[in-house]
């Protein structure tokens, strides 16, 4: 398959590209930008005129819901739902049913998003058997299956040894650890920030130090065992400020947060809006600047959907029954224009965070854009102002706190491997 796309503002984070140039796709490889090959014929013209050409993103959180919870969404719809997001490689979390932890069912899910032909997909093995937190997994088979990293997802490891022991384990082996840090005592039964808008409704509460205590754990093991972990989704300021210390002592440690964190606060709970029951839960103001400060500053790594679609019957519910969770792999890369342009904050930086810097997280050739690479491409329209509705999610899961939002630019083409995967229909 030949492709031309013609005149897009060709942006690639990591070496600083960003002129109007013509790339040329052949064999799922980029072969030229801005130089027409020699007997290069084309099966497919793109007109990327006023838009830009950019490296396909990269999700380090989205929840695909097989095998087990295929009622709430399929490999296929959130697939098709990355794609139309330009997402092209994505890892999902293990707290399928049954869980992540046998080689079997990491290769049959590997198999079966292969099958589709669109995002790429880099499962993470459960930690632990059946994620229970008690005896470790087989990471060295969970490995070979496919697994990049090895993850508790939302389920807690109450003992400490037993987290001392993966660790070590995995520093042995040179695995990363992936850990959600949320105190499970400080945290059970809570739904909510322990702030003003809790308490006001009467929520029961979850404290920003079950963040750090967490964080100030798995830090110490760190130490400890010499382990390399990714923290995932921090909520907090206090916990920021950790991370921060962390790096600047050398420890090799990562994080992300998610577009929920980075826009939103406790306040947008409103009148118990389920939307907003997220965990970790939304937090302060205060919490939510300092998350975009370390986001832009590179302290936070990377920015993640927090992909996970949930039956809308299950948000319905009063707010503490309500499941957790948002839909979100469409709005990460407009979501991701609408912080960099409120905080000025370069380009360039803010799609690195959204392309180069998590697929060095999870050690992938991918968030690139140059000659010779993996021609996995999203073509973004900055002029096309959409709405969020349910009716205008590919996914099977409508519900996200940014419903009825207008979003800065759409997706309009996403390349994966050189294939056209998705092209939006014309509006």
């Amino acid at each position: 398959m030949k492709i031309r796309i013609n005149q897009g503002r060709v942006m690639n984070p990591g070496n600083g590209l960003d002129e109007v140039q013509d790339v040329f796709v052949a064999a799922g490889k980029i072969v030229s930008i801005g130089q027409e090959p020699s007997g290069f014929t084309p099966n497919k013209v793109i007109d990327a005129h006023e838009k830009w050409v950019l490296p396909g993103l990269v999700d380090l959180a989205a929840r695909l819901r097989e095998p087990g919870y295929e009622y709430l969404a399929t490999l296929e719809s959130e697939m098709f739902a990355a794609t139309a997001g330009g997402v092209t490689s994505l890892s999902c979390p293990p707290d399928t049913d049954p869980p992540l932890d046998e080689p079997g069912l990491v290769e049959m899910l590997k198999h079966r998003a292969a099958n589709r032909h669109q995002a790429n997909v880099y499962p993470l093995g459960a930690l632990t058997q059946q994620l229970k937190g008690q005896r470790l997994t087989e990471m060295g088979e969970l490995r070979d299956a496919g697994c990049v990293a090895f993850s508790q997802a939302n389920a807690p490891l109450t003992d400490t040894l037993v987290l001392m022991r993966a660790l070590d384990y995995a520093a042995t082996f040179d695995f990363t650890v992936w850990l959600q840090p949320q105190d499970p005592h400080l945290s059970k039964d809570g739904v909510a920030h322990d702030g003003e808008v809790a308490t006001r409704l009467g929520l029961p509460a979850i404290p920003a130090c079950a963040e750090t205590i967490a964080i100030s754990t798995i830090m110490e093991l760190m130490r400890q065992t010499g382990a390399r972990v990714h923290l995932c989704r921090l909520s907090s300021a206090a916990g920021l400020a950790l991370v921060r210390a962390g790096k600047a002592e050398g420890l090799p440690l990562t994080c992300d947060v998610s577009i929920n964190h980075l826009h939103l606060s406790e306040h947008d709970l409103g009148y118990f809006n389920a939307h907003c029951r997220l965990t970790p839960p939304l937090r302060s103001p205060a919490d939510r600047n300092a998350l975009r400060a370390g986001l832009s500053d590179g302290t936070i790594d990377a920015l993640v959907s927090d992909h996970a679609p949930v039956d809308m019957d299950a948000k319905q519910l009063p707010f503490e029954a309500a499941e957790p969770g948002a839909t979100g792999l469409e709005l990460l890369l407009p979501l991701t224009i609408k912080w960099a342009h409120e905080d000025r904050v370069p380009l360039k930086t803010a799609l690195t965070r959204i392309t180069q810097a998590p697929a060095r997280i999870l050690g992938i050739a991918a968030g690139q854009l140059a000659i010779g690479g993996v021609a996995d491409l999203c073509i973004f329209d900055p002029r096309e102002e959409w709405v969020v509705t349910p009716h205008s999610l590919k996914s099977q899961g409508k519900n996200t706190p940014f419903l009825n939002l207008p979003l800065p630019g759409r997706v309009t083409h996403t390349l994966v491997g050189g294939f056209l995967v998705y092209e939006s229909s014309p509006h």
